[in-house]
């Protein structure tokens, strides 16, 4: 028997979806700012990305735009204040496992 064909769903105008990704994104930047105790490298083993990555693509992302948007801009921006300053607030040194489960991964990240 022939499963029944769906109907994709219409997707709004170019505008709209630009708008609804950089709401959804300022929603992920804030979801990271109010849990601090995430780890990077625990983003990074679990999803394969983490805060600095996508400080990264920010930065890429600017220049690619012709937008003056340094690392430092673009983390400041992810993080919600200076790099240094999460890192000292924040960060934890990483484990062991921590540090086997990020070297077995992709060496390219």
């Amino acid at each position: 028997m022939k499963a029944p064909m769906t109907e994709t769903p219409k997707l709004p105008d170019a505008e709209t979806i630009r708008n609804l990704e950089a709401a959804a994104f300022r929603r992920l930047l804030q979801h990271l700012r109010d849990r601090p105790e995430v780890q990077n490298i625990d983003l990074m083993n679990l999803a394969g990305f983490c805060r600095n990555c996508l400080s990264n693509w920010m930065e890429d992302a600017a220049r690619d735009q012709g937008v003056p948007l340094d690392r430092n801009g673009a983390r400041s921006h992810v993080y919600g204040m200076p790099y240094e300053e999460w890192k000292a607030r924040h960060q934890k040194e990483a484990s062991a496992e921590q540090q086997a489960a990020f070297a077995s991964r992709d060496p390219g990240h």
